[in-house]
């Protein structure tokens, strides 16, 4: 599998990265994992407009989701369109979140989407066998462990600590974990991970890489945040940049 990293900024697009947006390829299939603002920019930069076949939302907040609803032009009105509904992986709601944020109450975007509703389990798409899981965030939001070839990559999405996260972590190669949170300052519960906590997710579960992802530039500090993940996992370990591309 090869990683591509579209966009990591956390919460908001940061000055250097759009939201969450990974595009994992496997035999000639893309699958985009999470859609979040601005991301759109930089599919075209690293991807193409047209490269993803399926697309994987892991929640329904605009830092994973929103450039979705802005795809809908590119699908359905392209001189050369419009094109076949794309497979959406989605938590409940997808298809009216979608609607609604493109500015349409009383219509739809199944043209341009064929959803498939996300719930706890295992599946194919494309060449990847996929594992879903509920993480410990406000609203419906899935972890997501992708397995091809004996390859494993991890990927957390927005959670704080749970043992579902350990489970679809376990021994993977790559571990794709967020951590938004500063140790050692009072952190709203049950909603973001700090880099010790995402170093001690990756320990647990054995994992051979930790990349972090998902900080929020304005709030943060790339470095505490590496010092502290180093604190609690002694694997090779970095924080993403949008453009970065990983082999797993």
């Amino acid at each position: 599998m090869r990683l591509t990293v579209l966009g990591c900024a956390g919460s908001f697009p940061g000055p250097d990265s759009p939201c969450s947006a990974y595009l994992v390829e496997a035999e000639g299939f893309r699958l985009l994992v999470d859609f979040g603002s601005g991301a759109l920019s930089t599919l075209q930069r690293y991807a193409g407009l047209h490269a993803p076949d399926a697309i994987l939302l892991t929640h329904l907040h605009c830092d994973h989701m929103l450039d979705a609803a802005s795809y809908v032009v590119v699908r359905r009105y392209a001189p050369d369109g419009p094109y076949p509904a794309l497979p959406m992986y989605a938590p409940s709601g997808a298809p009216d979140r979608l609607a609604l944020a493109y500015g349409q109450e009383d219509s739809t975007v199944e043209d341009v989407y064929q959803f498939y509703g996300l719930q706890p389990g295992t599946f194919p798409i494309g060449p990847f066998t996929v594992t879903v899981d509920r993480m410990n965030h406000p609203i419906e939001t899935y972890g997501v462990r992708l397995e091809h070839d004996g390859r494993v990559l991890c990927y957390s999405s927005d959670t704080a600590p749970c043992e579902a996260l350990l489970r679809l972590a376990q021994d993977a190669d790559v571990f794709l974990c967020e951590a938004s949170y500063l140790d050692g300052v009072e952190n709203p519960p049950d909603l973001h991970l700090t880099g010790r906590e995402a170093g001690e997710a990756a320990t647990k579960a054995g994992v051979g890489r930790l990349l972090l992802t998902h900080l929020v530039a304005a709030w943060g500090s790339e470095a505490l945040t590496v010092e502290a993940a180093g604190t609690t996992y002694d694997g090779p370990l970095e924080v993403v940049r949008a453009g970065a591309c990983y082999d797993v």
